[in-house]
């Protein structure tokens, strides 16, 4: 999972694209398994999102692999009272939006395009840093040494 200070640096990212983008009525970075990752979503059940998000993340991976299209970028879905909009975010996360019907499209693209690419740095720097093995020391030994010529004691 990511460490609570990048969770806070997700958060901010989202609040920020939300105060960006004044249509937008939610905003969940999430793992590409379906687990919150940080939400900004009023109203919202965060957690169920997450999952729906996977789910279809999954779908859209099989599709373009099947159609040749290269790997997943992007997915919009229209609804009649507006939009969610599905971004990369790194190697192992997404970014979902909803907003609301009157939205720019083009607007939205483009601002779910950059902050998916700096909440996928983040995410995948924190997976990077907790990846890293930890360097092995040599253990300390206690007690003495025998002195030369004689045996240690077994007990």
């Amino acid at each position: 999972m990511v460490p609570e200070a990048e969770v806070k640096d997700v958060l901010d990212e989202l609040q920020r694209l939300r105060a960006r983008v004044p249509l937008l009525t939610g905003a969940l970075a999430a793992s590409t398994d379906g687990l919150v990752v940080a939400q900004d979503t009023p109203g919202v059940e965060a957690e169920g999102v997450a999952a729906l998000t996977a789910a279809a993340l999954g779908v859209s991976i099989r599709m373009s692999d099947a159609t040749g299209r290269g790997g997943f970028r992007e997915l919009l879905i229209r609804g009649e009272n507006g939009y969610i909009a599905t971004y990369a975010a790194g190697r192992s996360a997404v970014l979902t939006l909803l907003a609301e019907d009157r939205i720019n499209v083009g607007r939205l693209h483009l601002e779910g395009r950059r902050a998916g690419a700096r909440i996928g740095e983040v995410v995948d720097a924190a997976q990077d840093h907790a990846e890293r093995p930890v360097p092995s020391q040599r253990p300390q030994q206690s007690g003495t040494l025998p002195r030369r010529g004689t045996t240690p004691d077994p007990t």
